[in-house]
């Protein structure tokens, strides 16, 4: 994008304020309509090619009615993730590699304006007072804002995509995450209503598996979602109920947490909870939805292996809570019954890495017994040759059992 382009753009953009600023209320199509004349005018007096003038129409409505230069990144289905360092620096993943992109926004006012944009249309505020917040698009897409002086070069934006595509198992299987095998297994579990944990890193995959394995929920259950932010993609499930918590207004008051809606959809009749993520003290009451009744539970946080995750967990407890260490291990140990680790390898592939059942408390600490295993055979041509294969025997069968299982586990 050459600063010729920018400076015709600028200078566009320009001609249309002085003509917008006394309609207000115009549709999408008359905007479209006085788009189409600047650029004709403008056409006449200097040469513009007919690609230059669709793209000029495409990204000047883009910068009234749209997110600017973030419409057409969001269209890219092979770009993941769209990082905005300041007005002048965008990055984007793109099939796994990072890299910086020319086009950029005109001024900072433009992606404050943007920001605005974004966050209201989910009503979320941000300002000086209140200089981070998460949010979501309209296609699902999470979206984390920070805003100066808390981010020292400007503002920062960065939008995590979801794929458009709806994943399934199959697909996971297809492209090499997961087994048939243990996609077999995980069904089993779901059915059967373990409580289930997915850990793992940032971008490792954990909503979704989430999204996957929802997809084997009886559609007959009544369904609770409890986001910070509604990322979350289930289908299939009729009587689904989504909850998102709220943050403080500019008073610092009428906030609604985690542990709010928790304890809500307690009394709302749920057959299962899901809980998108885990971050706080907010880990107690997930533990005690999943020993009250609500078997079946499936939530997700971030963990460098399933091990870890329940010491994370436990952490987090003890943020919020004034109870003995043992108390908790007893808790978590009782709430949830297999983790499965999720994770990001050196080539960039997401891969299931670990299943791992939870048995209990020995010694006042935590027993995992691990039943599969991501093992790694080679490499070739920068990709990694591996699977995740079988280590060990599901021991808690009773689930299966009530669900009216027989025979043996996968």
């Amino acid at each position: 994008m050459t600063d010729r382009w920018m400076d015709e753009k600028s200078y566009l953009q320009q001609q249309l304020i002085e003509q917008l600023d006394y309609s207000q209320h115009l549709t999408d199509e008359e905007i479209e309509k006085i788009i189409e004349q600047v650029v004709i005018d403008r056409g006449k007096e200097i040469f513009l090619s007919v690609k230059e003038k669709q793209q000029l129409r495409v990204e000047l409505f883009n910068s009234f009615r749209g997110l600017d230069v973030l419409s057409s990144l969001l269209e890219d289905e092979n770009i993941s993730e769209i990082m905005v360092n300041g007005s002048n620096h965008i990055f984007v993943e793109k099939r796994g590699e990072i890299k910086e992109i020319e086009e950029h926004f005109s001024d900072e006012e433009r992606l404050h304006n943007v920001i605005q944009q974004i966050v209201g249309s989910c009503n979320r505020m941000v300002n000086e007072t209140v200089p981070i917040v998460d949010a979501r698009l309209e296609d699902g897409s999470r979206v984390n804002v920070v805003l100066p002086p808390i981010s020292l070069d400007g503002i920062t934006m960065t939008i995590r995509k979801f794929p458009k595509e709806f994943f399934t198992m199959q697909k996971l299987i297809e492209i090499g995450s997961i087994t048939e095998e243990v996609a077999d297994f995980l069904e089993l579990l779901v059915r059967a209503k373990y409580n289930l944990f997915i850990s793992g890193g940032t971008g490792s995959g954990k909503t979704t598996m989430l999204n996957v394995l929802s997809n084997f929920i009886p559609p007959t259950e009544r369904i609770i979602t409890i986001e910070d932010s509604a990322e979350l993609q289930l289908h299939g499930i009729p009587n689904l109920v989504r909850l998102e918590t709220r943050n403080a207004n500019v008073e610092g008051e009428n906030a609604i947490s985690m542990s709010q809606l928790i304890k809500t959809a307690l009394r709302m009749r749920p057959d299962r909870i899901i809980i998108g993520e885990v971050r706080d003290a907010a880990a107690m009451d997930m533990t005690n939805s999943m020993l009250t009744g609500h078997d079946g539970s499936i939530s997700t946080g971030h963990g460098n292996s399933a091990k870890e995750m329940l010491l994370r967990l436990e952490t987090m407890i003890l943020m919020g809570y004034d109870m003995p260490v043992l108390a908790i291990r007893q808790q978590l140990a009782a709430a949830i019954d297999v983790i499965i680790h999720v994770g990001r390898l050196r080539d960039n592939s997401r891969r299931v890495l670990e299943i791992c059942e939870v048995n209990g408390v020995e010694q006042g600490e935590i027993v995992t017994h691990p039943l599969y295993q991501f093992r790694e055979y080679s490499e070739k041509d920068g990709k990694i040759i591996g699977q995740i294969e079988k280590c060990g025997e599901l021991k808690g069968i009773c689930k299966l059992l009530q669900s009216g299982w027989q025979g043996e586990v996968v």
